[in-house]
């Protein structure tokens, strides 16, 4: 079996649902070509194919055919993370659909001079501009049909025109012909709009870069930097690529990246974005991600991946749209033919009303109604450092009735601090000592907590023998010199042995101040307690009461106990469900589930099982990287507000899809009806359907400037 080829090309004038559709039509009918995946919002087609069955160029030949342009042709779907190519937009009057604008409008001017110096011979020169001016459409009309798409706005157009000019309405017929090149070349203005969000994150990253290599400082290339090089952030610089600060202090201003508009101080250990710009101190910078894996190049993958994926609705759209166009020349045929034999009445009368009847039933706006809506609400996301994977995922954010948040990292700040430590053995600096010993090679956030606390005092932490077993929401346990030691939940602690009253009631004591406790064990005798607090988020509480007062209800899932989580839920205005195992988290969601659709925030870590059991899953605090690469969204500035943002940027799309449809049905129901009672003209037919395609478009890019600035600018002053 002959090896198949990877090959995505970039294609010059698909504009619209529709495209798309045409040009996956056919491809489908190419021996040998699969996995094919078409998006107009990228203006991309990527394939596989077998070279000994299908050529490139033949592919590329079926596209011209079909009156679109491969522009270029990109083979790295095996780095599918590389920054795409894009060229460099022409004015309108040089591209294609431009020139076909500007080629029927002289076919016109010549046949309305020719009508105007000799009267009579108006019906020949409209007639020949219509027919030459409509070449071009009809032969993308026959390439179609060959192709799998036999009902195409252009065979509407074609046989409206042709059928025109036959009952002598050739000067209407040539008018139609020049107002949908019109159209079409609206449509692709339209569209650039829409693809400008991603052109103008690619111009974040900077081109240039000025690497420091043995002393010597050199401009290069940000494509040829490598891992672990050390470049130089000047003031008002924009950093080349993800990183890690080695030397300075400076704010850097990460809006372009997170949506954030108060610049973060940042200083040596701290991470960088690419794209971010350093306001005032030079930098040094130790590159942690090359140019085309960095926050950037993800999010812009991520957006173009999300823009290629149909959401529900658009999958809904399309099936109703395979039917809705033949279904609309079959009522087009009627109007003509069932007036005249049924009632008598006047063949070219009916003949002309079923020509605009056709012109009327173009799909066009249909289609594009929910993909240009899903788009904009996917770029705007992006916009402020809201990722979403996909259609699917924001139509569903609007249909969340309950939102179940993680407790630590995602509610509270991720950051615990011992606060108390009750020795019941020896000293405090023993029982810290010791719980450093077990906690030594922890990534949990507690047992970082008290590694850190005993380094702050210098303390002198006990060797281990062996590596720590963990027993997920229970504890972790090592073998010291002296014996295995553990570091365990209080309720893990009572399975071991019975602790003494006194210690009981400074564990409730202490969980009733919102701290959490953990037990220091040596086999399964207690030595000491030591409580933790993590304080929660400044904006939780708001980002909470936006969600109740919008109807939605929360919960909080934590695997603390029910003391800790009901007093850190109390302040911020949930429920909390406590001392839960990562296994009874998923349950509880199955449960949640079955009254509506949840969905889940957490780090993208330690909550990968729930994030994914909900009906959408959020990821936020656990950085960049994997808040990119977890569950279906993901909030890039880790604030709880962003969860209220999403859901109101989903419903905000889902309403601007049924504006959308109530246009394009609309207005066609209202021009057929005028039209059956003689009202309607072919122009006015074509204007009907041009313009809704046009009002759908530009109403799907109003979600570009809603933004989330307003509700941004709010938070920021209270």
């Amino acid at each position: 079996m002959a090896a198949l080829s990877p090959l995505k090309l970039r294609v010059e004038g698909m504009d619209c649902g529709a495209c798309a559709l045409k040009i996956e039509n056919a491809m489908k009918r190419l021996p040998g070509v699969s996995d094919i995946n078409v998006s107009y919002g990228q203006e991309s087609v990527a394939l596989t194919f077998d070279e000994d069955r299908t050529s490139a160029l033949t592919i590329k030949e079926k596209i011209r055919a079909l009156g679109f342009t491969p522009i270029s042709e990109r083979k790295d779907l095996v780095a599918p993370r590389s920054a795409p190519v894009l060229s460099a937009r022409e004015p309108w009057w040089r591209g294609k659909k431009g020139r076909l604008v500007i080629f029927a409008a002289a076919m016109f001017g010549a046949a309305f001079a020719a009508a105007q110096i000799e009267p009579q011979w108006s019906q020949w020169a409209y007639s020949a501009a219509a027919v030459i001016s409509i070449v071009p459409f009809a032969r993308r009309a026959f390439a179609g049909a060959i192709s799998g798409t036999p009902f195409s706005i252009e065979t509407l157009m074609s046989i409206a025109a042709f059928g025109a000019v036959l009952i002598g309405a050739a000067e209407e017929a040539a008018v139609v012909i020049l107002l949908f090149a019109v159209g079409e070349l609206l449509e692709t203005i339209a569209a650039g709009r829409a693809r400008a969000g991603i052109e103008a994150l690619i111009d974040l990253v900077p081109r240039v870069a000025f690497r420091e290599r043995d002393g010597v400082v050199e401009r290069i290339s940000v494509d040829d930097l490598a891992l672990g090089d050390i470049v130089i952030v000047r003031p008002g610089d924009r950093v080349p690529s993800d990183g890690k600060i080695l030397e300075g202090f400076s704010e850097l201003d990460e809006a372009p990246v997170t949506g954030e508009s108060v610049p973060i101080a940042k200083q040596a250990g701290d991470k960088v974005f690419a794209g971010s710009i350093n306001t005032n101190g030079e930098l040094r910078v130790e590159i942690s991600h090359v140019a085309a894996d960095n926050t950037i190049a993800r999010i812009i993958h991520l957006v173009e991946e999300a823009q290629g994926s149909k959401a529900p609705m658009a999958r809904l759209i399309d099936r109703f749209s395979a039917w809705y166009t033949p279904a609309a020349m079959a009522a087009a045929a009627l109007v003509i033919v069932v007036p005249p034999l049924v009632f008598d009445a006047d063949w070219m009368t009916w003949v002309y009303r079923g020509l605009a009847t056709l012109l009327i039933s173009c799909p066009c706006a249909l289609v594009i109604s929910t993909p240009a809506a899903i788009a904009s609400g996917l770029a705007a996301g992006a916009r402020k450092g809201l990722l979403i994977r996909g259609g699917a995922a924001l139509e569903m954010l609007g249909k969340v009735r309950t939102v179940a948040f993680d407790k630590t990292g995602t509610l509270t700040l991720g950051r615990p601090q011992v606060t108390d430590i009750v020795p019941i053995v020896g000293n405090e600096g023993d029982v810290l000592a010791r719980a450093a010993a077990v906690e030594r090679n922890t990534s949990h956030p507690l047992g970082i907590a008290i590694v850190e606390a005993a380094t702050a005092r210098a303390l002198d932490i006990p060797a281990s023998f062996g590596g720590a077993i963990a027993v997920p929401g229970k504890a972790v346990t090592t073998r010291l010199k002296d014996g295995f030691a553990s570091v365990g939940s209080p309720r893990y602690a009572a399975e071991q042995t019975a602790p003494d009253e006194s210690v009981s009631r400074k564990i409730v004591a202490l969980e009733e101040e919102g701290k959490t406790v953990v037990v220091l064990l040596s086999g399964k005798r207690v030595e000491g307690l030591l409580a933790l607090r993590d304080e929660p988020r400044e904006d939780a509480a708001v980002g909470i009461a936006r969600l109740n007062a919008a109807g939605i209800s929360t919960v909080m899932l934590t695997g603390d106990n029910r003391r800790t989580a009901d007093a850190t839920a109390g302040k911020l205005g949930l429920v909390a469900r406590a001392e839960l195992l990562p296994e009874a988290k998923l349950l509880e969601i199955a449960d949640m589930k079955k009254l509506g659709p949840i969905a889940m925030i957490g780090d993208g870590i330690n909550d990968a099982p729930a994030l994914a059991a909900a009906s959408v899953g959020v990821a936020m605090g656990g950085g960049a990287d994997v808040a990119l690469e977890t569950a279906d969204a993901a909030l890039l500035r880790n604030r709880v507000t962003g969860v209220a943002d999403l859901i109101e940027l989903s419903q905000a799309t889902l309403g601007n899809i049924w504006q959308n449809i109530g246009l394009a049905l609309g207005l066609k129901a209202v021009f057929l009806g005028t039209t059956l009672f003689g009202v309607t003209t072919l122009w006015m037919a074509i204007l009907a359907d041009t313009g809704a395609t046009v009002l759908v478009t530009a109403n799907a890019l109003r979600l570009l400037r809603l933004g989330l600035s307003v509700r941004h600018s709010t938070e920021r002053n209270q």
